[in-house]
């Protein structure tokens, strides 16, 4: 057993001024703006003096160095440079006129652009935190099989071709066909599908995804850097490194802004003593007045507060806005696109539907099935056992259990074969003398024959997206179950307090079948599906979406949901 120390303060708070280095330099900004104002309250000028110029360093260095090496690399002004001299400016101005709460007003400029930049950094941090979260979807390394021996390779160093053992239970490090074994994959993480998907021979695999109780053996297909997972970082990655038009904008208009102010400033300083024979004090004077008052610091001041405001009230509610510009962006939003499992249904499977054949206890149909799911592990029997728990039903001693990939699991209870799954599963190997002969225990009596209306209600409840799973002992049907995702009880009506706002429209994207989306369509009342969705069949449908509307917001909470939320308004 290995004990992990807890981490020391010291090693907390090198760590945070490693991770949030910008955070933490305008909070000190902050802190000491506060107490140089406290100490030229107090009339401790020097003290005063000597703590504001210090947040002024603190603060400002940041702005500063990239204010100047712009300036240098690319001869550009940009508004970093602009601020630093404003508020040197305001500085200038306080000890030349001896009104020093001018420093604190230069002290508060910083402050303020510190704060931004701290913000931005913050959002950038978990922006890349996002992609390594993805990248640890997929294992270091892959049992590659040469010459009928196992070996353990990178996964980056895998080739086209080669030959992977994915034992039960492990996570698939990249993209490849089934060539040997069958088994379940829980695709969750990357297609959304909330029910394990049966893999067979000449089936494909998705790196990131989880194999359940049966080993497969795949081929290498295409190469680790094409997989699906791989692509789904590139999206992220390109989305957030691209900028929208209305930041290309504001980026263009922040220098020619800061060109135009220092030209003017330096007109201001030079021209009304050369040709106005004013005294050079006065003019600049004046002038370093000017490029304070035309500083963008007042514009943030007006919006920062605002929007610091919608940030704090949404983090009370549990909404996280990456920054301003996205609580902003909500305002024009027309179109709202959600994923299925995890955020209109609750991603956990819960039996739906219980119907026993005519004389058959539906309790008892319900403990049989518990007792042979309590053998599984896929999220279908989970549901079960626990519907039975929540009718404490106790569990019946189930003998020789076996599970079929893809078919169901069998048993036997007090000698009698006793059989779950598909009905083609359920119903093997029935002959009339093992009906005949049968007897019954726990007073099950079901009829010979299945009753029509049991087919019927199957395949209605298959046709609404539910998985439907029969029950039968000595190969007699006693009834069957239908399991299905649970509809959150608060979407429909947020989509109808959506069409009141005057949200356009709320479309539905997932990777599950069509008739499972459409049932839960209908269900909380958006009004378009889009099913059997990849991660970047997703991205292309919010690019249609922003052609139609401009504005479009990506609710989800899947790593399937990654690129579409980035590229998302």
């Amino acid at each position: 057993m290995v004990y992990r120390f807890p981490m020391s303060w010291q090693q907390r708070l090198r760590d945070w001024l490693q991770t949030y280095p910008t955070a933490i330099a305008a909070a000190t900004c902050g802190l000491l703006t506060l107490l140089g104002w406290l100490a030229l309250g107090s009339n401790w000028v020097g003290i005063g003096i000597w703590i504001l110029l210090t947040a002024y360093i603190i603060g400002g260095f940041d702005s500063a160095r990239e204010g100047l090496t712009t300036l240098w690399q690319e001869q550009e002004l940009d508004v970093d440079l602009l601020m630093i001299v404003a508020a040197l400016g305001a500085a200038i101005l306080g000890l030349w006129q001896q009104e020093y709460y001018l420093l604190v007003d230069g002290a508060v400029l910083i402050l303020i652009f510190a704060t931004s930049g701290a913000l931005e950094g913050i959002a950038m941090h978990r922006t890349e935190r996002n992609i390594r979260s993805l990248m640890q979807l997929t294992p270091d390394t892959a049992r590659v099989i040469v010459q009928g021996r196992e070996r353990m390779v990178a996964t980056q160093q895998v080739r086209i071709g080669d030959r992977i053992l994915i034992k039960p239970g492990e996570l698939i490090p990249t993209d490849g066909l089934v060539q040997e074994g069958d088994s379940t994959v829980n695709q969750a993480p990357i297609t959304g599908e909330s029910i394990p998907v049966d893999k067979a021979i000449g089936d494909e695999v998705f790196a990131g995804t989880i194999n359940g109780n049966g080993a497969l053996m795949i081929e290498l297909h295409k190469s680790p850097e094409s997989s699906l997972i791989q692509r789904v970082i590139r999206l992220v990655e390109q989305a957030k490194t691209s900028a929208p038009p209305s930041q290309q904008f504001l980026e263009t208009f922040e220098r020619s802004y800061a060109k135009a102010i220092v030209g003017i400033g330096l007109l201001l300083a030079t021209l009304p003593p050369l040709l106005l024979r004013w005294s050079w004090e006065t003019t600049i004077y004046r002038a370093l007045i000017f490029l304070v008052v035309a500083s963008p610091c007042a514009l943030m001041a007006a919006i920062m507060p605002t929007l610091l405001s919608g940030i704090a009230r949404g983090a009370r509610q549990g909404i996280l806005f990456k920054d301003g510009a996205q609580l902003e962006t909500m305002g024009q939003v027309q179109a709202i696109a959600f994923d299925k499992t995890g955020t209109l249904t609750t991603g956990l499977l819960q039996v739906s539907n219980l119907i026993p054949l005519p004389g058959v206890d539906a309790d008892q149909v319900l403990q049989l099935a518990a007792s042979l799911e309590a053998y599984s592990e896929h999220p279908i029997a989970e549901a079960v056992v626990q519907a039975a728990q929540r009718q404490k039903l106790s569990l019946l001693p189930i003998q020789a259990v076996q599970a079929e990939v893809g078919q169901g699991i069998s048993g036997t209870l007090d000698g009698i074969p006793v059989r779950l799954g598909k009905p083609t599963f359920v119903m093997a190997d029935r002959t009339p003398e093992t009906v005949a002969t049968a007897t019954f225990p726990t007073g099950l009596k079901p009829k010979a024959k299945i009753a029509p209306t049991l087919l019927q209600t199957s395949q209605r409840l298959e046709s609404e997206g539910k998985t439907v799973i029969w029950v039968s002992q000595q190969q007699q049907v006693l009834g069957l179950l239908a399991v299905a995702d649970k509809i959150r009880p608060t979407a429909p009506n947020l989509l109808k307090k959506l069409k009141q706002v005057g949200i356009a429209t709320t479309v539905m994207l997932t990777g599950d079948n069509d008739a499972t989306a459409q049932t839960v369509a209908q269900s909380v009342g958006v009004n378009a599906v889009y099913a059997n969705l990849l991660p970047e069949d997703k991205v292309t449908v919010v690019k249609q979406l922003q052609q139609r509307y401009r504005t479009v917001a990506m609710v989800g909470d899947g790593i399937n949901d990654a690129p579409a939320l980035a590229q998302a308004s």
